[in-house]
C-alpha cells in the first residue's frame, strides 16, 4: 500500500512539474519577435483638418501589422502559419535598447512621420505652415557612457553651457569642439520639470577620438499649420503610415474628392520632400487590406542598392502576396506622394 502511495505522489509531482513547465513556456521570452497581419483602418476618424471636407465618398485606409515578443507557443505557431513572420530581436531593436527607449524611438518616428505628412500635403495644396523649435529630443542613452544615469530617453535638452540650442547638429558640433575630460552644463526638461546637470565628456573611438555624451538625439519641433491638423493615432507606432496620412490630409484640404467612390489602402514612409520609403511586413499589410475590402493598395517602389540583387522592392513583395492570396485588389507602385495623387485623379477621371 505504501508503495502505491509513493508512486501516486511521484505521478502527482510529475504532473505539477509538467503543468508548471507548460505555464512557464508562455512567459519565458525568446530573442525574437512575431509579426502577423493587422488591420486596415479608415483615416476619416483619425485625421481632422479644421474646415476641411470630411464628407468625401472615398475611403482611405492605413494598414498595420501586429507585433509582439515571442514565447515558445507564438514562435511555434508562427513557424507553421502563412503570413506570420519571426524576426530576430536585433532586427527590431537596437543593441542595449531598453523598453522605454524603444517606445520613445517609436513615438518619435511616428511624430516625425505625421509632421512630414502634413508638410507634404500642405506643399501639394499650396497651404502655409511654420515650425516652432523646442530643443533636442533624447532618443536613447548608451550604457557606460557619460550621460548614463543623468539623461533618459524622452528628455528635452534646451541649452548647453548657457547657450540655447537651435538644432541637434549645433549641439553635436559644440560638444565635439570640447576636449575629452572637460565638462558641460546641460539644461533639460523631464516630466515638465526643469533640471540642470554637469556631465564630463569622454572621447569616443567611433567619433575618431572626438568628445561625446553618449546619447542619440533628434530635433524636437512643433509644426504650426493653417488650417490646423489633428491626428488621433496614439496606438499606431512607427512611420509606415506616412503616405496614407498625407493623402487623407490632402483630400480634406482640397475641394476635389481625390478618390471619389474608391476604397484605397496603402503603406510607406513619407519624407519631407514627398519621397515614399520602404517599410517592413508589406505582405501582411496586403492581407489586412484585402480582408478590409480595399480595391487598391499603394506600395513603395523605390530603387534598391545595386549590391542588393537578393532583395525585392516592396511593390514586388506586395504583388507576390496579392497573387498568392488570389485577391482582385490592384497593387499600385509609388515612389512619391505625387505618384499616388496622380494615380487617384486619373483613376477617378476614367470612371
Amino acid at each position: 500500500m505504501e508503495g502505491r502511495i509513493n508512486v501516486k505522489n511521484k505521478q502527482t509531482v510529475l504532473l505539477y512539474a509538467v503543468l508548471l513547465m507548460i505555464i512557464a513556456a508562455a512567459f519565458i521570452p525568446l530573442p525574437y519577435y512575431v509579426t502577423k497581419p493587422g488591420g486596415a483602418h479608415e483615416l476619416d476618424p483619425i485625421v481632422h483638418v479644421d474646415g476641411g471636407d470630411e464628407n468625401d465618398t472615398s475611403t482611405l485606409m492605413l494598414t498595420t501589422i501586429r507585433m509582439g515578443p515571442a514565447n515558445f507557443y507564438s514562435y511555434a505557431w508562427a513557424s507553421i502559419r502563412d503570413y506570420e513572420e519571426i524576426l530576430p530581436k536585433e532586427d527590431v531593436r537596437y543593441p542595449h535598447e531598453s523598453d522605454d527607449e524603444y517606445n520613445v524611438r517609436q513615438f518619435h518616428l511616428m511624430d516625425t512621420s505625421q509632421q512630414n505628412a502634413v508638410t507634404v500635403a500642405f506643399d501639394e495644396a499650396g497651404k502655409p505652415y511654420d515650425w516652432e523649435y523646442n530643443g533636442i529630443y533624447v532618443l536613447g542613452v548608451f550604457p557606460g557612457m557619460p550621460a548614463e544615469d543623468i539623461l533618459e530617453a524622452g528628455d528635452r535638452i534646451t541649452s548647453i553651457d548657457g547657450r540655447d540650442i537651435e538644432s541637434s547638429k549645433e549641439m553635436t558640433d559644440y560638444v565635439q569642439s570640447k576636449k575629452p575630460g572637460e565638462t558641460v552644463s546641460i539644461v533639460f526638461a523631464r516630466n515638465e520639470k526643469k533640471h540642470e546637470k554637469t556631465i564630463k565628456l569622454r572621447s569616443f573611438a567611433e567619433l575618431d577620438g572626438k568628445s561625446g555624451l553618449g546619447i542619440s538625439l533628434a530635433d524636437d519641433r512643433t509644426l504650426k499649420s493653417n488650417p490646423k491638423v489633428k491626428l488621433k493615432a496614439d496606438e499606431i507606432g512607427g512611420p509606415s503610415a506616412g503616405l496614407m496620412f498625407s493623402l487623407e490630409i490632402y483630400d480634406q484640404l482640397v475641394e476635389e474628392d481625390i478618390a471619389a467612390g474608391l476604397k484605397v489602402a496603402g503603406t510607406g514612409t513619407i519624407a519631407s520632400d514627398g519621397t515614399v520609403g520602404r517599410i517592413g511586413g508589406i505582405a501582411q499589410k496586403v492581407v489586412g487590406a484585402d480582408r478590409a475590402g480595399a480595391q487598391f493598395f499603394f506600395a513603395p517602389d523605390g530603387e534598391l542598392p545595386a549590391d542588393r540583387s537578393d532583395v525585392k522592392s516592396n511593390y514586388e513583395e506586395a504583388k507576390k502576396a496579392a497573387e498568392d492570396i488570389g485577391t482582385e485588389m490592384i497593387i499600385v507602385p509609388v515612389q512619391t506622394f505625387s505618384d499616388a495623387v496622380d494615380y487617384l485623379y486619373n483613376t477617378t477621371a476614367s470612371k
